[in-house]
């Protein structure tokens, strides 16, 4: 009797007390908050009234809600949806390719038994210290490749990363064990079958990283766009949306020197700026649950027994 009413009292190892679990939902939400209300914050300047932010400042509560900076986005539908379809473009097919090369780069430097790992190691961290150069590279882009104007100009810079090879080259080295790679070889499975079959089953964790930093790069990315890009049909989303908040500002400039600076208040150009940041950062927000639960899985834990 004595056993059973010991056996109820007793907790789990991990079991925390009450106080201890209130103390960490509280940091909890306020973590969440912290990370939540900037969001909210920017999009209720987007939707004030310019003159009023100018007055009032930066609040969660405007006085006025004017949508006259997504109507001015909004005016040409048909060159924003050719850029949010460029971008999606770019991004799915860009970081579909640059991580199966880094991975396929990344995964023979990463073996003992390549003779010239050192060697390849070091061309790809060589490239991290020196580059050639804006001049060269554009001139081998447009004059020699002549792949300006096209979707292609914006896809290959990002082919291949040197820092995420070097991060999945360091997960192929500690995050697989050897055994698991020389009983494949013991089986049969050559290389190309293992890398297949094995390694990339196993790199889950790793490969949803890489491609997260490669998404990030070109879903952000503006500044190739404007160096081999002329055609608008073929601007991604942030290069269409920089170029709307120049038009804007030079609208604004104009107005001062024309009528004073009261005049140039009406001109939305700091309600622009938080409307571009909601319009740019929807869309990718919803790759971070995609890839999120990847991050939590550690399957190599008990591959090998003994």
């Amino acid at each position: 009797m004595e056993a059973a009413r010991t056996y109820k009292k007793s907790k789990p190892i991990n079991a925390i007390s009450m106080p201890i679990n209130i103390v960490f939902n509280v940091v909890l939400i306020i973590v969440t908050l912290l990370c939540i209300l900037p969001i909210v914050l920017i999009f209720m300047i987007s939707i004030s009234d310019e003159r009023i932010l100018i007055e009032q400042g930066y609040t969660f509560f405007p006085k006025k809600i004017s949508f006259a900076t997504y109507e001015y986005l909004f005016k040409d539908t048909a060159s924003l949806l050719d850029a949010y379809k460029v971008t999606i473009f770019t991004t799915v097919v860009g970081t579909a390719i640059s991580t199966a090369m880094t991975m396929m780069y990344a995964y023979p430097i990463s073996r003992k038994s390549f003779k010239y790992r050192n060697v390849f190691s070091f061309i790809i961290f060589f490239t991290m210290l020196f580059q050639g150069g804006l001049v060269p590279w554009y001139i081998l882009y447009t004059r020699y490749l002549h792949i300006n104007d096209t979707l292609l100009a914006l896809i290959m810079p990002g082919f291949v990363s040197a820092f995420n090879c070097l991060i999945i080259r360091t997960f192929f080295r500690q995050g697989l064990p050897d055994e698991i790679l020389d009983a494949a070889k013991v089986d049969g499975a050559g290389e190309f079958y293992t890398f297949v079959r094995i390694v990339i089953p196993l790199s889950t964790p790793a490969i949803a990283t890489i491609a997260l930093f490669q998404a990030l790069f070109y879903w952000n990315d503006w500044y190739i766009c404007m160096l081999f890009i002329q055609d608008s049909k073929l601007f991604n989303l942030q290069y269409s949306l920089y170029q709307a908040l120049n038009s804007l500002e030079a609208l604004s400039s104009n107005s001062v020197n024309a009528a004073g600076v009261g005049s140039a208040v009406n001109v939305p150009t700091e309600t622009m700026r938080m409307a571009m940041a909601i319009l740019s950062i929807g869309p990718i927000v919803l790759a971070y649950p995609f890839f999120q639960r990847y991050f939590v899985k550690g399957l190599t834990i008990g591959a090998v027994k003994g």
